[in-house]
C-alpha cells in the first residue's frame, strides 16, 4: 500500500471511529447520568475532574513525542520507545497514583474520595495509552488505535448498564469505568513490541528537549481550561456540580472535534510549509479556516439554540437546567475554532514557543479569575471566565500566529457562514416547539441551502486542494 492511500485510509478510519466512539461516549452519559442523578453524578464529575486536571498536567505531550521522534529514525526503535514507555509509566505513577492522595484532605465525602481511589487506576491506564498511540500512528495503523479507544467505550457502556441494572451503587459504577480503561490498555499492549523498562540517558535527554515546550504549553493550558471544574466544588452544591458537569461534557466533545478536524489537516499544512510552497500553504490555510468554520460555527449556533433538549435527550429531564448552562458556556467554542485552528497552524510553521506567552498569561488570568468569581456568582461565574479565556486564547493565537505565517487568509467565507449559521440559529429558535429531531434536520437544510446560495466554498475545491500538490 502506498504512503499516500495508507494516510487517506487512515484518516477515513480516524473519523469513522471518533463518530462511533462520541456515540458510545453519549450513550455512557446518558447511563450513568440517569442512574446516578443530579447530585451523585456531581460526585462523580468533581472526582473524574480532579483526576482529569492531574491527567492534563502530567500530560507533557508523550502522543506527538513518541509518534515524532520514532519517525525521526535518530534513535534505535525498540529502545526509544522502551525509554519513552518507562517515563511515562514513572510521570502517570507519580501524578495518577500518588497525586490522589493529595485529594484525601479536600472537605468532600467519602464517597467523592472512593471514588478518587477508584479512578485514579483509570487514568493511570488512559497516561500509558498515550504512548501506544503515537507508536500505532507513526506505523500508520491507525486501526489499532482506533479499534482500542472504541473497546474500551464499549467496556464502559457494557459495564455501566450492568452495574445500573444491578443497581449495584455509586462506587461500582466507578469500578467499571477503571474496568474499561484497564480493557484498552491490555488491547493495546497486544499489538504492541516486546516492552522492557529502559532509562537510557542519552535518549533520556532527547525526549526532555523535544518534550518540555509541548509540555509547558499544556500544563498552562490546563490550568485555564481545568481549574474552574477544580475550584468550583468548594463553593457550590454537588447537585449543582452535576448539572454544570452534564452540560461540560457536552462541550467537551465538540472541543475533541475540532481537534480531530485539525488533526487531519495539519499534515497538509505541514507538507506544503516544509517544502516552501507557498501558495499551496496559502491555499491550505485558507481550507482550514473555511472548512472549520463550516462545520462548527453552525453546530455551536444549534447547541446554543437547542442546548435545553438536547441536554433532555443526552442526560434526561432532572438535567433540564444543564441545558441552560449549556447555552451559555457554548459561547466559548468561537473562541476554541480559532484556538484550534490557528494552535495547529503554530505547530505546523514550528511557531509554538512564539505563542507560549498566551498560554501562560491566560492561565495566570483565568486562575485568578476563577479564585474571584466563583465564590461570589458559582457556576455563572465560571461560564463568563471560560467563555473570557477561549476568545482571549483564540484570538491572540491567530494574531501571533498569522504574524509568522506572513500570509493572511481572507474571511470572506467566514462572515458568510456566521450570516447562515445566525439566519438557521433564528429559524431553530422560532420553531423550538417542534420535537428535536424535526428540528435539527429542518436546520440542517436552511443551512445547507444558504451555504450553497452564498457558494462559501464548493466540493470541487476541497478535492482539488486535498489532492496535494505535484512535485517533478
Amino acid at each position: 500500500m502506498s504512503l499516500h492511500r495508507a494516510v487517506a485510509q487512515g484518516t477515513i478510519i480516524q473519523i469513522v471511529g471518533k463518530a462511533i466512539s462520541t456515540l458510545l461516549g453519549f450513550v455512557a452519559i446518558a447511563l450513568l447520568t440517569r442512574t446516578l442523578g443530579t447530585e451523585q453524578f456531581g460526585w462523580y464529575i468533581t472526582a473524574s475532574s480532579f483526576l482529569q486536571f492531574v491527567g492534563v498536567l502530567s500530560d507533557f505531550g508523550f502522543v506527538l513525542t513518541t509518534s515524532n521522534m520514532l519517525s525521526e529514525g535518530q534513535f534505535e526503535r525498540s529502545r526509544l520507545f522502551n525509554t519513552i514507555f518507562t517515563w511515562r509509566g514513572i510521570t502517570a505513577f507519580i501524578f495518577q497514583v500518588l497525586g490522589p492522595l493529595v485529594f484525601l484532605f479536600f472537605p468532600f465525602q467519602s464517597e467523592i474520595k472512593w471514588a478518587v481511589a477508584i479512578m485514579s487506576a483509570s487514568f493511570f491506564f488512559q497516561s500509558l495509552n498515550q504512548v501506544f498511540v503515537g507508536l500505532y500512528r507513526e506505523q500508520l495503523r491507525i486501526g489499532v488505535a482506533v479499534m482500542g479507544e472504541i473497546a474500551s467505550r464499549v467496556a464502559l457502556v457494557t459495564g455501566v448498564a450492568l452495574v445500573a441494572a444491578g443497581h449495584n451503587g455509586f462506587l461500582w459504577m466507578m469500578g467499571a469505568v477503571s474496568i474499561a480503561s484497564l480493557l484498552s490498555t491490555v488491547y493495546y499492549w497486544l499489538y504492541a513490541p516486546t516492552i522492557h523498562w529502559s532509562t537510557d540517558r542519552a535518549i533520556s535527554a532527547a525526549i526532555l528537549a523535544k518534550m518540555w515546550p509541548v509540555a509547558t504549553a499544556v500544563i498552562f493550558n490546563s490550568l485555564y481550561f481545568q481549574a474552574g471544574r477544580i475550584i468550583l466544588p468548594f463553593y457550590i452544591s454537588q447537585t449543582e456540580v452535576g448539572l454544570f458537569g452534564a452540560a461540560i461534557r457536552v462541550y467537551d466533545i465538540v472541543v475533541q472535534m475540532a481537534a480531530l478536524i485539525m488533526g487531519i489537516l495539519m499534515p497538509l499544512l505541514t507538507f506544503a510549509w516544509a517544502r516552501q510552497l507557498k501558495n499551496d500553504f496559502k491555499e491550505r490555510l485558507q481550507l482550514s479556516l473555511n472548512l472549520m468554520s463550516v462545520l462548527l460555527v453552525p453546530l455551536i449556533v444549534g447547541l446554543i439554540v437547542l442546548a435545553r433538549p438536547l441536554m433532555i435527550l443526552v442526560a434526561g429531564t432532572n438535567f433540564t437546567a444543564s441545558g441552560d448552562m449549556l447555552a451559555i458556556i457554548g459561547i466559548a467554542l468561537f473562541g476554541v475554532t480559532f484556538g484550534m485552528t490557528f494552535g495547529h497552524v503554530a505547530l505546523t510553521i514550528n511557531r509554538q514557543r512564539s505563542v507560549l506567552w498566551i498560554y501562560i498569561s491566560d492561565a495566570f488570568i483565568s486562575f485568578l479569575a476563577f479564585l474571584y468569581v466563583i465564590p461570589h456568582y458559582g457556576w455563572r461565574g465560571a461560564a463568563i471566565i471560560m467563555i473570557f479565556s477561549e476568545l482571549y486564547a483564540g484570538t491572540l493565537i491567530t494574531i501571533v500566529t498569522l504574524r509568522y505565517a506572513k500570509t493572511i487568509p481572507s474571511f470572506v467565507a467566514f462572515f458568510k457562514i456566521v450570516l447562515a449559521s445566525a439566519i438557521m440559529g433564528a429559524v431553530l429558535y422560532l420553531t423550538t416547539s417542534l420535537p428535536l429531531f424535526v428540528a435539527i434536520v429542518l436546520g440542517i437544510i436552511t443551512y445547507a441551502v444558504l451555504i450553497m446560495g452564498l457558494r462559501v466554498m464548493t466540493w470541487e475545491r476541497v478535492r482539488d486542494v486535498l489532492k496535494g500538490p505535484k512535485i517533478a
